[in-house]
């Protein structure tokens, strides 16, 4: 907890202030009475309260009886629940599943691998750890055993041949070259962490059946804390402060980032950041917003669930943590790292999205191929390697950066060994290697080894150090180290711990006798090339990586990308209904479709499923992609489809649905997206007649049911109706445009095409790039990129949204949304640029906008503007409809004033508009364009009451 003390008054104000989003000078915000709230000191209490000294003494007695001492380094975990009809221990059920597995896994093993299980088994038994693993192969087999997909592994577990064995992970150790030591090491004992990919969707199943098999009080998630970092504290105290957006702003990105873009604190920034420490020495403002800001660094900002980590123990959770209520969900107080030291058993129960594409593209495919599964998938299939090669790496798990890409295009994967590889070297660091290892793989000439004994070991790698495992290998084959010692030595370097690394030296070259290390001279390698291979070594573990982990998640890539190339339209069906949350990813991957000559249809009432399907050469659009269409209708209509077959027409589709959750907003926006079209009709007939359809088939139905009360009995009535005509007016269809912006407006996304197409070459002659290229670079976590900070581009595309606020400075700013058939990008609009070029800014209108890249922290990039220009031809602009709007004002001098008409000269059009100033009676006449975002920027501008359209 943060000591509060008198003099923290003013860091208590700011918090506050942050936490509510108000300003230190709004007058109306909520803030502390006195200055009083803080810790007092026994001192200040006695002083206080001098009459009641027995207060103290009874304070100390109740601090004592909630005097708790931890045990640290003592494990707590929880027992397995053994069948009820083995008669045996733990262990022995541990064995005998392991037995079983290895017989099905290695059924012609040789006695070198059963002499590999038993080491694993005798170590895990010695370190304590027979319940972990029947724990996690238990939960692991439930969601296999109910169809729940389960990544191959993931870090080093997949090191382990008992994992293997018991079906935890389904990758071979020995086939890899990978050591169980690496997962668990006997020279150093620490609890096992087995981290497991599940499918996204169905991940909260097993979560559910390991809460009812060892009781909802012995699990918990775990909570985590945000906290303020260097920038964020500057941007919220600033903005607490009033201090204008970009100066802060400015301020901010002089706060460099830290190694592999960590943060740093502010203390360190001022030492290596001139520009931010002569605006701290030279500007008082600057120096009070510093020194703010430090006062709430590492404060906790907010709370959250950790998105994986579960906690199982043997008593209830709550005898060793406290517990607290997260979002309706039980969390520990305590964050992972505590929960460790405490020995509690803490588990990663992750959910990987392309573990759910794979087994939804595997059920489409199991359509016509009923005996198909993913064992079934060659791991040498030249075409995918091929397709990999020519860097067709859109939707490819792990492989779809630009960067990625172009590795795969110079290295040109021949197996699943080269794909580790890449997915190992494309980090920071280590990519510098990549050259070298796309050379030595393309020229076997160019790969040389410092001694013979290093062959067998980088063979795989082409001569280069990649993996933590080649490091311990070389250690264990040339020096003579235990592969637990090698693992040990590895861990110093890999933390930079310069003292044990020179003191190991020693020990490499020349050996150790008490250790059993029989050092590399003694093996036959020259003390000169000895000392060679070691710095090698010390240069290359800090950045060599877990080569489990990374043929765990190749496996994974090697096979989206046979599904891609294999069953292509299987394989997108399922990738855009995986991201139909994401416009972004959703815009990327239709273009890909495109580009696999895969046709996209929009949703059909008689064709969609509720996701992506597959329908004769294209995609059929699902029905869950369609606003105010919810899944309860989504069901009833498959299941009436399923039953009474195709709806014939649209009458039969409104008689047949009624009831069942169909409403005017989902059959509208149905109408609007094209679920009809395939019927014969055009949208804008539907439109006009869909209202008076639902009116005519709930008369009807009513109809019916009193001429059934009267043929039994009932209280009279007429014969029973048949269901209303369908009367279509005569008018056209609606326009391309307008079809395009139907389909946006109901499911997000333009279907049968896109605004941009017509203006595509205008946009490449202007020079600009795709938004997608932008988003997707600053989307990397890792590798070089082709776009940063302040750099100046253009981009080009249709306006889908925007609004204006005023800044405290009394100005006014636009935030403005800019798509292309990539991605969408915010512009953020100063007064100038609003004032120049504000009659370009209005929904579907095509712009090219000129200025740079804007990086706050870890959000999402967006644009500083610094000029507009129109896409459109000249004399293209489309006529607006002629409507009048009259607007109330107290005063032409009142500020207001200027801001309402440059805001109307955001909406040029041909509609009159009366600007009424109430302080003289007088007007003045303009013209502009009716669009809602116009009425409700202007009703929330002047009030509802002020803005009349007739």
């Amino acid at each position: 907890a943060h000591y509060l003390r008198r003099e923290d008054a003013e860091t208590q104000d700011i918090l506050m202030c942050i936490q509510t989003g108000k300003t230190q000078d709004d007058p109306n915000r909520m803030r502390f009475a006195t200055r009083e709230f803080y810790v007092k000191s026994e001192e200040e209490m006695a002083a206080l309260f001098p009459e009641y000294p027995e207060a103290i003494e009874n304070t100390a007695k109740i601090a004592a009886l909630c005097q708790m001492e931890f045990q640290f380094g003592k494990y707590h975990l929880p027992e397995f629940q053994l069948p009820e009809d083995w008669d045996g221990d733990s262990q022995s059920f541990l064995e005998k599943l392991c037995q079983e597995g290895f017989r099905r896994r290695y059924p012609n093993a040789g006695q070198d691998y059963k002499d590999r299980l038993r080491m694993e088994l005798d170590m895990i038994i010695r370190m304590g750890f027979v319940d972990y693993f029947l724990i996690v192969a238990d939960f692991i087999g439930y969601a296999k055993s109910h169809d729940i997909p389960v990544g191959p592994g993931r870090g080093s577990a997949a090191g382990s041949m008992v994992a293997y064995c018991l079906d935890i992970t389904d990758l071979d150790p020995i086939q890899y070259s990978l050591y169980f030591e690496r997962f668990l090491n006997p020279e150093r004992v620490s609890m096992p962490d087995i981290d497991i990919d599940f499918c996204y969707q169905r991940r909260g199943e097993v979560i559910d059946y390991v809460n009812r098999k060892y009781g909802s009080d012995h699990v918990a998630q775990i909570i985590t804390f945000g906290t303020m970092a260097a920038r964020g504290a500057i941007r919220d105290v600033g903005r607490v402060l009033g201090i204008p957006y970009g100066e802060v702003d400015a301020l901010a990105k002089q706060i460099p980032s830290g190694p592999n873009n960590q943060h740093i604190s502010l203390e360190d920034a001022l030492k290596l950041s001139k520009p931010l420490r002569e605006s701290y020495e030279g500007n008082p403002q600057v120096k009070k917003l510093i020194d703010t800001a430090k006062a709430i660094e590492g404060m906790p900002r907010n709370s959250s669930t950790h998105a994986a980590g579960v906690v199982i123990t043997k008593r209830p959770v709550y005898e060793y943590v406290p517990l607290a209520k997260n979002d309706d969900m039980v969390v520990t107080q305590y964050v992972m790292t505590t929960l460790e030291e405490l020995g509690l058993l803490k588990m990663d129960f992750l959910a990987l999205r392309n573990l759910t594409i794979l087994n939804d593209a595997l059920k489409m495919v199991q359509k016509t191929q009923p005996d198909f599964c993913l064992r079934d998938i060659p791991e040498d299939d030249p075409e995918t390697y091929e397709m990999l090669s020519k860097g067709q790496t859109s939707g490819v798990f792990q492989m779809e950066s630009a960067g990625m890409t172009g590795v795969c295009i110079g290295l040109k994967p021949q197996s699943i060994e080269d794909i580790t590889a890449i997915i190992a070297l494309y980090r920071p660091g280590p990519m510098d290697s990549i050259p070298r290892f796309i050379a030595c793989k393309q020229n076997p000439g160019k790969i040389t080894y410092k001694h013979p004994s290093l062959t067998p070991i980088l063979s795989m790698t082409y001569g280069c150090i990649v993996y933590q495992e080649q490091v311990i290998q070389i250690f264990q084959q040339l020096a003579g180290y235990s592969l637990g010692q090698a693992d040990m030595i590895r861990r110093a370097m890999s933390k930079k711990k310069a003292k044990e690394v020179e003191k190991e030296r020693e020990a490499f070259l020349h050996g150790d006798p008490e250790r059993g290390i029989t050092g590399c001279v003694k093996n036959g390698i020259p003390e000169d090339t000895a000392q060679s291979i070691y710095n090698e070594i010390y240069d290359f573990a800090n950045y060599a990586f877990n080569k489990a982990h990374a043929a765990c998640y190749a496996v994974v890539a090697y096979q989206t990308a046979w599904f891609k190339r294999h069953h292509p339209k299987e394989y997108m069906a399922a990738l855009l209904t995986s991201v139909l949350d994401s416009s972004d990813k959703v815009a990327e991957y239709t273009a890909e479709c495109r580009t696999l000559g895969i046709e996209l249809l929009p949703p059909d009432v008689n064709e969609s499923d509720a996701d992506f399907t597959v329908v004769g050469e294209g995609l059929r659009f699902g029905l869950v992609a369609v606003k105010g269409v919810g899944r309860g209708f989504i069901n009833r209509l498959l299941e009436e489809r399923a039953s009474a077959g195709p709806f014939p027409d649209f009458v039969q589709f409104c008689d047949r649905m009624f009831g069942m959750e169909l409403n005017r907003r989902a059959l509208e926006n149905l109408i609007k997206c094209g679920a009809f079209d395939h019927m014969g009709y055009r949208r804008s007939q539907l439109l006009e007649v869909f209202g008076q359809v639902l009116d005519g088939v709930a008369a009807s139905r009513k109809r019916n049911v009193e001429g059934q009360i009267d043929l039994f009995g009932g209280f009279g009535g007429d014969e029973l109706q048949s269901l209303p005509m369908l009367h279509l007016p005569d008018i056209p269809e609606v326009s391309a445009q307008e079809k395009m912006a139907m389909e946006k407006e109901t499911t997000g996304l333009y279907l049968s095409g896109h605004p941009m197409d017509a203006y595509r070459e205008n946009a490449k002659m202007m020079g600009a790039v795709s938004i997608g290229s932008v988003l997707n670079d600053f989307g990397r976590e890792d590798g070089p990129k082709q776009y940063y900070d302040n750099q100046r581009v253009n981009l080009a595309g249709v306006i889908s949204k925007y609004r204006t606020r005023t800044t405290r400075s009394n100005t006014l700013m636009g935030y403005v949304t800019l798509e292309d058939d990539t991605g969408e990008i915010e512009l953020l609009c100063f007064a100038r640029v609003l004032e120049q070029n504000g009659s370009l800014i209005r929904e579907n209108n095509p712009v090219l906008a000129v200025g740079r890249i804007s990086v706050r922290d870890e959000k999402e990039p967006q644009m500083l503007v610094d000029e507009l220009k129109s896409l459109r031809e000249d004399g293209e602009e489309p006529a607006a409809p002629g409507k009048r709007l009259y607007l109330r004002l107290p005063s032409r001098q009142d500020p207001l004033a200027e801001k309402v008409k440059l805001v109307l000269s955001f909406f040029p059009g041909e509609a009159g508009v009366v600007l009424y100033y109430a302080d003289t009676k007088k007007q003045a006449k303009g013209c502009c364009q009716i669009h809602p975002a116009l009425l409700e920027d202007l009703q929330e501008r002047l009030g509802k009451e002020n803005v009349v359209l007739k």
